[in-house]
C-alpha cells in the first residue's frame, strides 16, 4: 500500500512539473525562450532554452507513462478477513433462493366486487 502511495505522489508532481514547462512554451515558438531577447549567441541563449523545454517536455510525458503503468500494476488487491488476496467468491445458495415460495394471491382486475360485511 505504501509504494502505491510513493508512485501516486510521483505521478502528481510530474504532472504539475508537465504543466509548468507546457504553460511556460509558446506554440508559435516564442514563450520563455524569447524573453532571452532575438541574440543566439547569449549564454543559455533562445535555441537553447526551447530544445530545454522541448526535451524536458518528452522526458517528463515519458516519465508521466511509466509511472501510470507502474501505478496500474500496484494498485492493492482487497483483501478478506484473514489478510490473505481474495481469490474466489462463493455463494451459500441455499440462502439466495428459498426452498418454498409464497402462494400466489389473486390480482384483483377491478371487475369483481368485494363482499360487504353486514
Amino acid at each position: 500500500m505504501g509504494f502505491y502511495i510513493f508512485i501516486s505522489v510521483l505521478i502528481i508532481v510530474v504532472c504539475v512539473l508537465l504543466g509548468l514547462i507546457v504553460l511556460i512554451q509558446n506554440p508559435k515558438g516564442g514563450g520563455l525562450s524569447s524573453t532571452f531577447g532575438g541574440q543566439g549567441n547569449q549564454i543559455m541563449g533562445v535555441r537553447k532554452t526551447a530544445d530545454f523545454l522541448e526535451k524536458g517536455t518528452w522526458i517528463l510525458s515519458i516519465v508521466l507513462l511509466f509511472l501510470s503503468l507502474i501505478a496500474a500494476y500496484s494498485i492493492p488487491k482487497h483483501q478478506d478477513n484473514g489478510g490473505a488476496p481474495q481469490t474466489e467468491l462463493t455463494v451459500d445458495q441455499s440462502s439466495v433462493l428459498p426452498t418454498q415460495l409464497p402462494a400466489a394471491q389473486p390480482v384483483a382486475t377491478g371487475n369483481e366486487q368485494l363482499p360487504v360485511e353486514e
